[in-house]
């Protein structure tokens, strides 16, 4: 992990590997079949590294601070982001990871299929945030000034009026953090996002078990317009 870290995993060769232990890349097979499985077990180790999202709350909050340190965490192994989803074989961290993430979603009153549509809505845009994240030329609000002025200074004032407003009005305010971006983002993906197999009041009919509710209700009012149409 400390090779992709600083050389990314494309760099990750069983010689690589080997020179910082002191051994011949050989010697490496005594314990592992191959790359790959060294690639499964790094995956495994980053999603052990990712907080569960805790039990003892609501799922949004679950959720937000399950996202909050998997941002982090991979923003310490970049190299992962690609790799997050694409084993075959998944270790214990990663079906433990996954299963509390499910658990959770269901437990709050998602249906397993939207519990699934929001694993994936969720992990897409965190994944594609750190990635955007990442890419940035700056790290910091510092730099950040030091880039967006300097482009500013290149470009014709009047050519991107639109750029410059959001520049100087907003990116280049006292107090802006691009870290921000990622709470709107976020919340704005969680209050989308509603449990399904949770009636509310007026969903609920006697003898209607949670999560059929909404559907039986729908019925009715398309009867009652049918019947109020004839």
């Amino acid at each position: 992990m400390a090779v992709a870290d600083e050389k990314g995993s494309a760099a990750l060769t069983m010689r690589a590997i080997a020179e910082p232990l002191g051994v011949e890349a050989m010697s490496l097979y005594h314990h592992v079949a191959g790359r790959e499985e060294i690639l499964d077990g790094m995956v495994d180790a980053v999603f052990g590294e990712i907080d569960l999202p805790p039990r003892d709350t609501d799922w949004k909050s679950a959720m937000r601070h399950r996202a909050f340190s998997a941002r982090t965490v991979l923003g310490r192994h970049p190299w992962a982001i690609g790799l997050m989803d694409s084993r075959s074989q998944p270790g214990p961290a990663t079906l433990r990871h996954h299963d509390a993430v499910i658990g959770v979603l269901r437990a709050g009153g998602f249906s397993v299929p939207m519990a699934a549509h929001a694993f994936s809505l969720i992990d897409s845009y965190l994944y594609g945030f750190v990635i955007q994240e990442l890419s940035l030329p700056f790290s910091g609000s510092a730099e950040l000034g030091e880039v967006a002025g300097a482009i500013l200074r290149e470009m014709p004032a009047d050519a991107y009026p639109h750029l410059t407003e959001l520049a100087s009005e907003y990116a280049l305010m006292p107090g802006y953090d691009y870290a921000d971006e990622f709470t709107f983002g976020l919340t704005l993906i969680l209050d989308a996002l509603h449990p399904d197999e949770t009636a509310g009041p007026d969903q609920t009919t006697p003898g209607n078990p949670p999560g059929r509710g909404s559907a039986a209700s729908s019925a009715q009012r398309r009867q009652a317009g049918h019947s109020a149409a004839d």
